[in-house]
């Protein structure tokens, strides 16, 4: 009977030790959260953000693997691509996994397209200048080097390899 009391009197000094045991489970639990619960929600809400602003004419990538344009918004929660030529289809917004390439504005659209016109216009100089050395015997053009076929390539001509 007197060994009893003993026992119980030593193990009741170790109040302090219970807190110290289940600092290793915060600790674990705030490595948990930094590493794997934290960054999750950052790319949840970029992933959102990207699905709302969606718009038609953006290239997308869906989870399935399938690449289209969205031709409509339809509400909300879905979207139509357009997969091929007249092959329209209804997704969840939430399966877009990517944005391929951004429609953009009208107004920035008929700026581009000029821009577009005067570098086709250069291109087409470029080739017309790189034709006319090609048929005056310019640099690599009489012998076959790679410059005079590419010469001719841009001038229209093929030159047997």
């Amino acid at each position: 009977m007197w060994i009893s009391p003993a026992y119980a009197q030593a193990a009741g000094g170790g109040a302090d030790s219970g807190l110290v045991s289940l600092l290793p489970l915060v600790l674990i639990f705030v490595v948990f959260y930094f590493l794997l619960i934290r960054p999750q929600q950052k790319k949840m809400k970029a992933h959102k953000a990207m699905v709302e602003a969606l718009r038609r004419g953006d290239r997308v990538v869906t989870a399935g693997g399938i690449i289209g344009t969205v031709s409509k918004v339809l509400n909300d929660n879905e979207v139509q691509l357009e997969i091929a030529d007249g092959v329209r289809v209804r997704v969840v917004r939430s399966t877009i996994q990517d944005v391929l390439s951004r429609a953009e504005p009208a107004d920035k659209s008929d700026k581009n397209k000029a821009g577009a016109r005067k570098a086709a216009e250069e291109g087409k100089d470029a080739a017309s200048g790189a034709k006319a050395a090609n048929d005056s015997g310019g640099v690599g053009a009489a012998s076959g080097g790679a410059i005079g076929k590419l010469s001719g390539l841009l001038g229209g001509r093929k030159r047997d390899s």
